[in-house]
């Protein structure tokens, strides 16, 4: 679909109301990354570059619509401040007399954020009543939160009944022009990279791209479920029980369309927990202790990935290679991280984990597009319905 973003409208003096997603980790109130912000940086500084009166809605976690002083978004309006060096006016609450207020005395360049959107069950349940709260100090709606577009909640689509305008920011647009490049008539050789952990819920995006992609690397705990239902043995490491069959099935569909589904000839492995371990061991994928974990990819399977990689046009990856929180078990993703920058193929890495490995191994500027979807981005990718994207273009129509 043809999108209209924000650069596209007039939108100076307007109120222009931008949700974003600063759903980011906090600890003991501090922020841990801030990579959320920055995604949504270059929509905000256009608004203001064109003299806008900016309102920020985000999200914060789960507080099931109840006031939980633990997910305030005040931590966050302190660091956007920071980077804007501009002074923010921060209410305590989403909707209200008060908003209303600091709306409508906000002068042109003024920005205000908004209190966590699901402080207020109406946003998740997008009743229209709270809906049309939120749309009472909005010219403009912005939709610069592409990782909540699978959500019917009411600041995604219920606010678009309410406001006579309608867009997307500048990185939402960026997002949908980058997947839709991946999955819409890709460069050959198209090597996909999954790891992680849930083979349930990403087998569906796999079977996905059989009509597009010429090979498939498969790495991380996932591997692990594909091994098993191979029939071999896996040791204590983490399985998807439910989604043996459909592991099984997968590797057949893909056999049958001439499809590459490649696994690791080897693992790190350690015994213990993450813990208390030993000292880690390089084990063949077809001999496992019962008592064996797998943490990382081993080195031949680095340079299997990394060889196969290397012949791509097009890439798509979506899941660590490994324990990558732990500086002993992301040589893998370090290692398919290298790769993948050095191939000069369109590259697209989606998921919030994947995203943050990339950067902790130090190649985040090696790729195309790292994308913050999460699930919107693989259900996009998997060619389903996004309510927001229904929302807008039914607006358009």
């Amino acid at each position: 679909m043809n999108l209209i973003s924000i650069d596209e409208l007039d939108v100076k003096e307007k109120r222009v109301f931008i949700r974003v997603d600063f759903n980011v980790p906090i600890v003991n109130g501090q922020i841990v990354d801030d990579t959320k912000i920055f995604t949504a940086l270059p929509t905000i500084e256009y608004a203001f570059k064109e003299k806008a009166r900016v309102i920020i809605a985000s999200h914060l976690g789960r507080p099931g619509g109840k006031l939980r002083p633990k997910l305030t978004l005040e931590p966050v309006g302190r660091r956007l401040s920071e980077i804007l060096k501009r002074e923010i006016f921060f209410p305590e609450d989403c909707v209200g007399d008060v908003v209303k207020k600091i709306a409508g005395d906000l002068a042109p360049g003024g920005i205000m954020l908004l209190e966590n959107l699901r402080f207020h069950k109406g946003e998740e349940e997008n009743d229209p009543k709270f809906a049309r709260r939120l749309a009472q100090v909005a010219d403009v709606y912005v939709n610069e939160a592409f990782s909540v577009s699978h959500r019917s909640h009411a600041s995604v689509t219920g606010i678009l009944d309410f406001v006579e305008t309608a867009c997307v920011g500048l990185g939402f647009k960026n997002e949908v022009e980058n997947l839709t490049r991946l999955i819409e008539n890709p460069e050959r050789p198209f090597v996909a990279v999954f790891g992680g952990r849930s083979a349930g819920e990403k087998i569906p995006i796999m079977e996905s791209l059989l009509d597009n992609v010429d090979a498939i690397l498969i790495g991380g705990a996932l591997s692990n479920t594909f091994l098993k239902a191979l029939g071999k043995e896996t040791g204590k490491s983490v399985i998807d029980e439910i989604a043996l069959y459909s592991a099984s099935k997968f590797i057949s569909s893909a056999s049958a369309r001439g499809i590459r589904v490649v696994l690791p000839q080897d693992f790190i492995v350690i015994k213990g927990d993450l813990n208390n371990y030993s000292a880690p061991l390089t084990t063949h994928a077809g001999v496992f202790s019962r008592d064996g974990i797998a943490v990382d990819i081993g080195p031949k399977t680095r340079d299997d990935f990394a060889l196969r990689l290397s012949r791509a046009k097009t890439i798509f990856w979506n899941g660590p290679l490994g324990i990558y929180e732990n500086e002993d078990f992301r040589g893998g993703t370090k290692a398919v991280a290298g790769a993948v920058g050095a191939s000069g193929a369109f590259s697209v890495a989606l998921g919030w984990d994947t995203v943050l490995a990339i950067k902790r191994a130090g190649f985040s500027g090696a790729i195309t597009h790292l994308s913050t979807g999460g699930r919107a981005g693989l259900e996009f990718v998997g060619k389903r319905r996004l309510p927001a994207l229904e929302a807008l273009e039914k607006r358009y129509k």
